[in-house]
């Protein structure tokens, strides 16, 4: 049985949690490939509502194992925060498996992430300060701590001292902080050992195996796709590959393997953090969206910034991912407007790109052209089959099918795990 990604096609906070929570049924492991505590799913089971930010939604439903890829950067102390979180509302997460080369974010990380952002001043990117990208660094540099160095205290301390070499020069020479010590460190995370390694797999061997049985493995992205650190809007982005290539980078599952590739749209664009954002909108419609969306980061808690829906930027999406299937989430945010307007191209000095332009520089220059299509008043939330939509939702709905350039093949109505109309299986 083939494997199925799911990605963000916009700048993520699409709905994936949802759209991975719809498929839980299908699907015998559900696993996260990329990113870390940095970005959050918010899936609604029977009116209880979670916030996952670490754990892949698949903890959430009973059968299923969740596991951590080796493209994720784990915190350890949010790890098993979260965990304890579930346990205490009754969410069984003994079924858990993390890859033994995730890197870890070590406290030092954290701190770096957060003085440098205050350092950059105006030129910010707007992380979530939580150490994602300089743990990343580190792992490019080939001076990270992975999970498997929990195991071994004489490598884990080597690799500290290596790192703190380095580390201890920035914060105190550039931005005066205090030296971190090592011990301070391992003990922080030697705390930790025993109880992750009960937890702790080869998790591509691990896959490997599942699908050679048969069964279902579900790849989910963290962030998106204009949030991808090479075909994402470069330099405000994440520090890791949240499209489908990525799945197979953060998995260890070959690219041959993947059958579907299933990209969450929300009916409108939203972004959190610092970039460019053609269709954003600063008037009294974009506080609309946002209340009505409930557009606030799962994480963060900071409001996103809300436009219009951009068909530029998802027919890129299809692109860059081989999408096969879109999922076309938070239509109910649109009931009750007169005229919805969609970015069909972008001007820029005067001439009409309908793909997304090459240079930073153009993207940042770019105006959306914008079509209006009519709008609807009936209440769509129990709304389960295409027709039962009212004729300019549906409208709605086949126009940027039209547009993406792939199938819708669910559309949200609401924000409960049964509130979907559903066109065609995604398993």
């Amino acid at each position: 049985m083939p494997a199925i990604v799911i990605v963000g096609a916009q700048w993520g906070d699409e709905g994936k949690g949802k759209a991975t929570d719809l498929l839980g049924s299908s699907v015998d492991y559900v696993v996260k490939f990329n990113g870390g505590n940095n970005a959050g799913h918010t899936v609604v089971v029977d009116d209880q509502t979670y916030a996952l930010h670490l754990l892949p939604s698949g903890i959430l439903t009973p059968g299923v194992v969740p596991v951590i890829g080796n493209g994720v950067v784990v915190d350890l102390d949010v790890l098993f925060e979260e965990i304890d979180g579930l346990e205490t509302r009754g969410v069984d997460t003994s079924r858990l498996v993390i890859s033994a080369n995730a890197h870890l974010i070590a406290p030092y990380n954290r701190v770096l992430d957060k003085v440098t952002e205050r350092f950059l001043g105006s030129r910010r990117i707007g992380t979530t300060g939580r150490g994602i990208g300089p743990t990343y660094a580190d792992k490019m540099n080939r001076i990270g701590i992975r999970v498997q160095d929990l195991f071994d205290e004489k490598i884990l301390q080597q690799k500290v001292e290596g790192a703190l070499e380095l580390k201890n020069q920035v914060l105190a020479k550039i931005y005066n902080r205090r030296a971190v010590e090592v011990d301070e460190i391992l003990d922080g995370l030697l705390a930790h050992a025993d109880r992750v390694r009960p937890m702790v797999a080869d998790t591509a061997l691990l896959l490997d195996a599942a699908l050679t049985r048969g069964d279902v493995v579900l790849l989910e992205a963290g962030q998106a796709t204009l949030l991808d650190v090479d075909h994402g809007t470069y330099p405000f982005v994440t520090s890791s590959s949240a499209t489908a290539g990525g799945a197979c980078t953060g998995s260890g599952i070959p690219p041959n393997r993947i059958d579907r590739v299933v990209a969450i749209l929300k009916a409108y664009t939203t972004r959190v953090g610092e970039g460019p954002f053609p269709t954003e909108l600063h008037d009294d419609a974009g506080e609309l969206l946002r209340k009505t969306g409930h557009e606030y980061g799962t994480t963060t808690g900071r409001p996103r910034r809300c436009g219009w829906f951009d068909a530029v930027i998802a027919r890129y999406a299809a692109r860059v991912n081989g999408v096969t299937d879109f999922v076309l989430t938070k239509l109910d945010v649109l009931t009750g407007l007169e005229k919805v307007p969609v970015c069909v191209a972008y001007d820029v000095d005067g001439v009409r790109h309908a793909e997304m332009p090459m240079t930073q520089t153009e993207f940042h220059h770019a105006t959306p052209v914008f079509e209006e299509l009519p709008g609807w008043w009936e209440d769509i939330s129990l709304c389960r089959r295409l027709k039962d939509l009212p004729a300019n939702a549906q409208s709605y709905v086949r126009t940027v099918e039209e547009m993406a350039g792939a199938p819708v093949s669910v559309v949200g109505v609401g924000p409960g795990r049964d509130a979907c109309v559903v066109l065609r299986d995604l398993a």
